[in-house]
């Protein structure tokens, strides 16, 4: 790609980042702010490196409207426009408290009290 012209160079680029971001669902939130995952991998993702600042600490991790992790990050490289960020935890997200007791596996969903 070095024979061609640099404005046809960057309009591939901008067209192959295009079609990264219409591909993925997932996005990363940082305060108020959501930026589309452009590519994803087992302990971490990437973002369009014009657009994301170099994020650190604490995100979270959305497959569209669903809250997925939780993760503790660190920006390790910028490789071909794309920022790369490494899990340094990624915890899962629930939508409800986790039970300080073992639950078994019949036990009755609730109690019915008598009334006098």
């Amino acid at each position: 790609m070095e024979f061609l012209p640099k404005e046809v160079r960057e309009g591939l680029e901008a067209a192959r980042k295009r079609d990264l971001k219409k591909k993925s669902r997932l996005r990363v939130r940082v305060d108020d702010e959501v930026f589309p995952v452009l590519k994803s991998w087992d302990n971490g993702f990437a973002l369009d490196a014009d657009r994301a600042p170099k994020l650190r600490g604490l995100v979270d991790l959305y497959d569209g409207a669903r809250h997925l992790y939780q993760c503790l990050i660190v920006a390790s490289e910028e490789e071909r426009g794309q920022m790369r960020y490494e899990f340094k935890r990624s915890t899962a997200a629930v939508d409800r408290a986790p039970l300080d007791f073992a639950r078994e596996e019949n036990a009755p969903v609730g109690l019915i009290a008598q009334s006098s």
